[in-house]
């Protein structure tokens, strides 16, 4: 790597967001597969994955300048004008998340505590288990469905996002011609187009 290239790269993405990134998809890969068969795991990674959102919250308002949510959640008007402008294929570049991003990130994350709580609701109500158990052992099947119904649909509702998530950062690599998966292993994009 050239010595202009050095220079023009910037350090972005700090370890706690890295981390937080690949370890959700993973936890959330493990719940998913445990879902049915393997109770105790599939728990301990819904525990794992609210505590992950919690410390993410708390980093948003407390953590580098790109982890912050005063960095990357737009207004409305200025999401949907993005949306358009991608669709053009002429959409501004971003250091940080992008208009369309910055909503992926708080969409996610209020689907993944949308999931992991009425998990917690569901376990205390069906298995007698977890924090809530004491307080919903006695709920009775009407409640039991209710929140499996409710976590069901936030479980696919976020695969959804994923999809939808991997498909823009693919739209965005190929406008900018930049990786932005590697970006998200190493940390550092470059400053300028």
């Amino acid at each position: 790597m050239s010595n202009a290239e050095k220079e023009n790269q910037i350090y972005v993405w700090d370890i706690f967001i890295r981390f937080f990134h690949w370890s959700l998809l993973i936890l959330f890969l493990i719940a998913y597969i445990s879902e049915d068969d393997f109770l105790t795991i599939h728990s301990w990674a819904g525990y794992l994955i609210l505590s992950l959102l919690f410390t993410r919250i708390m980093w948003g308002f407390v953590g580098t300048k790109y982890a912050r949510f005063s960095n990357f959640i737009y207004p409305p008007k200025q999401i949907k004008q993005f949306l358009k402008d991608t669709s053009q294929l002429k959409a501004q570049r971003y250091i940080g998340h992008n208009p369309a991003g910055g909503a992926m990130v708080i969409l996610l994350m209020a689907s993944l505590i949308l999931t992991t709580t009425s998990g917690l609701f569901l376990i205390g109500i069906e298995e007698s288990q977890g924090p809530l158990a004491a307080t919903l052992s006695d709920a009775g099947h009407f409640w039991g469905k209710l929140f499996e119904g409710v976590h069901e649909f936030f479980v696919h509702f976020t695969i959804l996002l994923i999809a939808i998530h991997i498909a823009g950062v693919v739209v965005e690599s190929l406008i900018h011609r930049e990786n932005l998966v590697s970006s998200m292993i190493n940390g550092i994009k470059r400053k300028n187009n």
